[in-house]
């Protein structure tokens, strides 16, 4: 009997391995790595965005973490597994917490906050004439992305979410293409042989894949990769304190430009500053006010995600928040990596954690709200 139970198990664990190794590469990194987190950096090869040799500190505000959280807020962190909150005002960090096992030095990967860095970039290569247009077709740079809809897709059209592309955003789903872009191994092939399924140009719908299309484009215009752009034209004008890294897909592939990112929360606030003086860093201009103003502002000639209505709540790759009658573009991440501005009270918030909530306020995750509530009450106390 013994031995016929220990055959069966040999059987069942043979069967198993061998429908393991049937399943295509991405999907057998899915399953061995199982849901991402923010500390993703040792599972994939990646590119430094390397910082300038002088960098430029956030100053800490006369009041620096004279604030203390109520026992309910310090909660609600700590159950969203929140491992960096900073609210900066004025220049100046107002407040600064960091998990026992975090600190201002580790980084997270921003997930699709990323996808703003891409659309900064988008405009630094349409501010230098290396993009003629965002109504030029994507195939003016990608000349073999053409057919099965993609001649009519625009640089507009995936700046704003509405190029109609066949992409699934599943981040729970084994065979997703969302899990086979962030576990699998070419990027390029995937997100250019996708076909239009739609019209183009009409509605907003959130699709990782054309944010990876967008920085496609953007490195063929500029003939250069994402991570060296970054670098250049963002990274080290803007003085970052550290390294950031930017996973690749494979050694010497593409970066995810879709996701991830990875950065501290100090440095991460440096894209707050940037929104909040639309594209000047203390008199350099690293993006064009007007094409910052727009890429901030809601994409209002599409639908919104429910077709109901006009979009109000994203740009250029930057989603907009309205909250207490204050319009506040910010970058936001799955797990909830929230770059948050408010431009009436000159302030950042960034946010960085293992959890997000699952609850919608339309589009917003309920977590954002607590988030700016919990912030504004810091700011409130501390001026």
């Amino acid at each position: 009997m013994k031995k016929k139970t220990l055959t069966i198990i040999a059987a069942v664990i043979g069967v198993i391995a061998l429908a393991y190794m049937c399943l295509p590469y991405y999907a057998r990194q899915a399953l061995l790595h199982l849901y991402p987190d923010i500390d993703d950096l040792h599972l994939f090869a990646r590119d430094t965005v390397h910082a300038p040799d002088t960098c430029w500190q956030w100053p800490h505000a006369a009041g620096y973490n004279t604030y203390r959280l109520d026992a309910r807020d310090a909660a609600y962190l700590d159950s969203m597994q929140t491992v960096s909150f900073l609210v900066i005002s004025h220049d100046s960090i107002v407040y600064e917490y960091y998990a026992p096992e975090w600190c201002d030095t580790v980084t997270s990967n921003l997930y699709s906050a990323t996808k703003t860095i891409v659309g900064l970039l988008a405009g630094v290569a349409l501010d230098e004439g290396k993009i003629g247009s965002l109504d030029d077709p994507v195939s003016d740079y990608l000349p073999g992305y053409t057919g099965d809809g993609r001649d009519s897709v625009t640089v507009r059209d995936l700046l704003t979410m509405s190029a109609a592309i066949d992409w699934d955003e599943s981040y729970a789903s084994l065979l997703s293409v969302t899990t086979h872009a962030y576990y699998g191994d070419d990027l390029r092939d995937l997100v250019t042989s996708l076909g239009v399924v739609g019209e183009t140009g009409v509605q907003y719908s959130y699709r990782s894949g054309e944010t990876q299309l967008l920085a496609f484009v953007v490195e063929a215009a500029m003939g250069e990769t994402l991570s060296s752009l970054a670098e250049r034209k963002l990274w080290r004008p803007m003085g970052a304190e550290r390294d950031a890294y930017w996973l690749l897909d494979s050694p010497e592939g593409d970066e995810k430009a879709f996701c991830c990112f990875h950065t501290t929360a100090r440095d991460a606030a440096r894209f707050g500053r940037l929104m909040l003086r639309h594209g000047d860093w203390d008199g350099r201009r690293l993006v064009s006010r007007r094409y910052m103003d727009e890429a901030m502002s809601p994409a209002s000639h599409l639908k919104d995600q429910w077709g109901s209505g006009q979009l109000d709540y994203y740009g250029f790759q930057t989603w907009v928040m309205h909250y207490r009658g204050m319009v506040c573009p910010y970058m936001r991440g799955m797990l909830g990596q929230y770059v948050i501005t408010i431009p009436r009270r000159d302030a950042i918030v960034v946010r960085l954690g293992h959890k997000w909530s699952r609850d919608y306020v339309r589009e917003l995750t309920t977590d954002i709200i607590r988030y700016m509530d919990i912030a504004c009450g810091i700011l409130d106390a501390c001026q």
